[in-house]
Parts: structure tokens; C-alpha cells; sequence
């Protein structure tokens, strides 16, 4: 392997590593709007072993939903860029609805269990539900 096809590698990397991070801020933004109050404090400050567990799935997924858009990746780097982006959003769009589903179809108001400070079951299944969306994703960019 020669240098250059070395240094072209480390800098595709470099892409897809601030692409990844990029949709990862816009997937703590989406928690941070389907819950009440401040995702930050919520969980660092008020440490809300719930909101961290939704937040926890919401990342994972996205991180599963981005490798597997690079792992079978167009040869073009433009368009392997391209499909990480958009399906990285699709992701997004579709565990942000997969939350209004499940909270349309609960007693209550989901976000609102989510940051009670006790463990709750229904932030285990909202987590299930987030992850098993970024999941569905990954089968369909596959």
C-alpha cells in the first residue's frame, strides 16, 4: 500500500468520522426536543437514568445506521457520503416518529416518563423502540 492510498483513506475517514458525529449532535437535538426540559442537565446534572437510556439508544442506533451506510458504501466517495447523510436523517426522522407512535399509543405523555427520576419500564421500551427503528434502517441500507 503506498502512501498516497494511505493518506486518501485517513482523510475519507476523517469525512465519514465528522459526518457520523454530526448526525450523533443532530439525534441528541431530537431527544433533547422530545423530552421536557434540558437533555443536558436531565442527565448530567440531575443524572435521569432514563433520559440516559433513551439518549444511550438514540446513539447506538444512529452509530449502527452510520456504519452500516459506510460498510456497504458506493465505491464513489461522493455517493458513499451522500447515502451515509441520508439515511443517517431517514434514521433520525423515522426513531423521532417511532417515539410519537409509542407515546400516541401509552397512557400519558411519554416524554414525561422519561424524565421521571425513578427507573421506569417505559423508558426500557421507548429505548427498544428507538433502537429497533435505527436497526430497521440498517436492514434496509444493507
Amino acid at each position: 500500500m503506498d502512501l498516497e492510498v494511505l493518506l486518501e483513506g485517513a482523510g475519507r475517514s476523517v469525512v465519514f468520522g465528522l459526518i457520523g458525529i454530526g448526525l450523533m449532535a443532530v439525534g441528541f437535538v431530537l431527544v433533547d426536543v422530545l423530552t421536557p426540559g434540558k437533555l443536558r442537565d436531565l442527565i448530567w446534572v440531575d443524572r435521569n437514568p432514563n433520559a440516559a437510556l433513551l439518549l444511550v439508544a438514540n446513539q447506538l442506533g444512529i452509530a449502527a445506521i452510520v456504519f452500516t451506510a459506510i460498510f456497504t458504501s458506493y465505491d464513489s466517495f461522493a455517493q458513499g457520503l451522500a447515502s451515509t447523510v441520508l439515511f443517517g436523517l431517514i434514521g433520525i426522522a423515522i426513531m423521532g416518529l417511532g417515539f410519537l407512535v409509542l407515546d400516541w399509543l401509552t397512557p400519558g405523555k411519554l416524554g414525561e416518563v422519561i424524565c421521571t427520576p425513578e427507573p421506569h419500564p417505559g423508558a426500557r421500551v421507548s429505548a427498544a423502540a428507538h433502537f429497533g427503528a435505527a436497526l430497521i434502517v440498517c436492514a434496509c441500507i444493507a
